[in-house]
């Protein structure tokens, strides 16, 4: 299954488990000794592959035992500044979002709400 925005987080986790488990098998690892290497509970591997929602700390720690950690860079790259952008903002990295112009003028002006 190919993960994308089309699919449930359910379906989602479910494929995420699976997958996790298969590689698990395939580094020939029970689910106890994945357990006992990442220093979570048996039970925490279950669910995780069993597709049900864990402390991203577990998984963070059950990759880092299989070797996949490093394929989180795939899925949060580092943020690079390009020279244009360093420019632009005198070499200031931005620290925060704010709405477009456009945005705040289509909500108009902020009120109290009691005004009716």
């Amino acid at each position: 299954m190919t993960l994308n925005n089309d699919i449930s987080d359910t379906a989602v986790l479910a494929e995420l488990g699976k997958r996790l488990s298969g590689i698990r098998i395939a580094s020939s690892l029970t689910q106890a000794d994945l357990a006992e290497r990442a220093a979570i509970g048996k039970r925490t591997v279950e669910r995780i592959e069993a597709g049900e929602s864990v402390q991203l700390i577990s998984l963070i720690r059950a990759l880092r035992v299989l070797g996949l950690l490093e394929n989180l860079n795939l899925l949060m790259p580092e943020e690079g500044l390009q020279p244009m952008q360093l420019l632009e903002e005198g070499g200031k990295v931005r620290r925060r979002a704010s709405p477009s112009r456009a945005e705040r003028k289509r909500k108009g002006t902020w009120t109290w709400g009691d005004e009716r």
